[in-house]
């Protein structure tokens, strides 16, 4: 299957190349020519499936045969190694726990996938060289790209986080590691360091002297396995009997990789009324929604660091799957809010339902009490675990917070820290100088 680029359909890859590129040559995001349908007998005997079944059945759907089969299986079954389990906390209240993998976060779905998918093209070429994966976070991303490359051979990974934003947890988790992982402290935010990385992948020299690629969510590798979770709630409620005529997912957003997950499973079959983006102020989207224009503005930090992105690089794809801003309205509706708003809403959840939710789910959360109408089933994606923000979850609740053991295991450790001027100039030096 081909796949296009979003800023010209003519410029064309395999998803080899899409995925070991991560970003087409004009500056685009891949999707692939046309998006597979799924059969409704499969939706309707998707409750007898596990999930890493079902995870193996759409990605075998979604890719067309363009990974062998064998291989594709291995792939699925290594990424979706850990629980996703949907909570309920209210009648018609669901809450999709996305945090339960190695680094406790959302992204570790799509990193585990990808970075086992990398590999696989990477032993298929022998000829290559060394693959240098390059990656800007504002926490949460770092860690999971980390942790699924790390000790892989064959792979150096490069993580760029803006300085003194990352928390001690979230910086440990990528920070201790070593081996074939860098950690390189940027004096910028966190759009600089995605600019920086974007910068990498145009550069002429950079590219003819390395094999580079993005672990972003511009690479089409996150996105593939993130649609799999939304066929996942669905599957549960109909195994609770639960009335999914009426199905609206709420979707903590700052790139909008998880947001354009939702709306490819949604073209592929699934049953979904609509889908809530939800921003903290950092609210782009949310202001083309309203008013048509969307218009990048620099990050302001808050409570929910891994939603302070001020230029969401997945809107093209948004844009490309729905067309006109009118379809994008019908389809999805925005809020947005500020961190008094958020930590409202977590000592209101905390103390009302008995449910602990990170800053960033909150911010869904209270968009399904505004948005949700009588008669609709909400689901909220949980995307972290709360003890990733300890010191913070603990001053807003005024209780002591358990670090979890996959998370404490990273605290007692010794960082390893590169630390560099934002330009471009000196990152470029930095990479030809670990290539040699």
């Amino acid at each position: 299957m081909n796949y296009y680029s979003t800023n010209n359909h003519q410029v064309t890859a395999s998803l080899e190349q899409a995925v070991t590129k991560g970003l087409a040559p004009d500056g685009g995001l891949y999707l692939p020519k046309k998006l597979p349908r799924l059969p409704k007998a499969f939706l309707r005997n998707m409750s007898a499936m596990s999930l890493q079944e079902m995870a193996y059945a759409i990605a075998s759907f979604a890719l067309q045969g363009d990974v062998p089969a064998d291989a594709l299986h291995d792939i699925v079954y290594d990424a979706f190694d850990f629980d996703i389990p949907l909570v309920k906390t209210a009648p018609r209240n669901f809450v999709l726990e996305l945090f339960h993998g190695p680094t406790m976060a959302f992204k570790d779905v799509g990193t585990r996938f990808m970075a086992r998918l990398l590999n696989f093209y990477r032993t298929r070429h022998p000829e290559w060289s060394t693959l240098n994966v390059l990656v800007p976070t504002s926490g949460d991303t770092g860690s999971a790209v980390a942790n699924s490359f790390w000790r892989m051979p064959g792979v150096k990974v490069y993580v760029l986080y803006p300085r003194g934003v990352v928390n001690k947890i979230q910086k440990a988790q990528f920070a201790s590691l070593g081996n074939n992982v860098t950690a390189i402290e940027v004096n910028g935010s966190f759009d600089d360091c995605k600019s920086l990385v974007e910068e990498v992948f145009m550069d002429v020299e950079l590219n003819q002297a390395m094999r580079l690629t993005s672990a972003m969510s511009i690479n089409y590798a996150r996105i593939i396995p993130q649609m799999v979770y939304y066929f996942w709630a669905y599957t549960q409620l109909v195994g609770r009997h639960v009335d999914v005529d009426k199905l609206v997912f709420f979707v903590p957003c700052s790139n909008l990789g998880n947001l354009a997950s939702g709306l490819m499973a949604q073209a592929m079959g699934l049953p979904v009324r609509r889908f809530v983006s939800v921003e903290n102020q950092n609210n782009i989207f949310y202001n083309y929604v309203r008013t048509g224009v969307f218009t990048p503005k620099p990050t302001q930090y808050s409570i929910a660091p891994a939603l302070d992105a001020g230029c969401p690089n997945n809107f093209g794809r948004i844009e490309a799957l729905l067309g006109s801003h009118e379809n994008i309205c019908r389809h999805v509706h925005a809020y947005s809010y500020y961190d008094n708003q958020i930590i409202e809403t977590i000592r209101q959840t905390y103390a009302n339902d008995g449910y602990l939710l990170d800053p960033h789910t909150a911010v869904a959360y209270r968009a399904l009490a505004e948005d949700l109408q009588p008669g609709e089933t909400g689901i909220v994606l949980a995307t972290a675990h709360p003890a990733k923000l300890k010191t913070l979850m603990e001053r807003i609740i005024d209780e002591p917070l358990i670090l979890p053991a996959q998370l404490a295991r990273f605290v007692s450790s010794d960082l390893h820290v590169t630390k560099m001027p934002n330009g471009f100039t000196a990152l470029k030096r930095l990479l030809l100088d670990n290539n040699q």
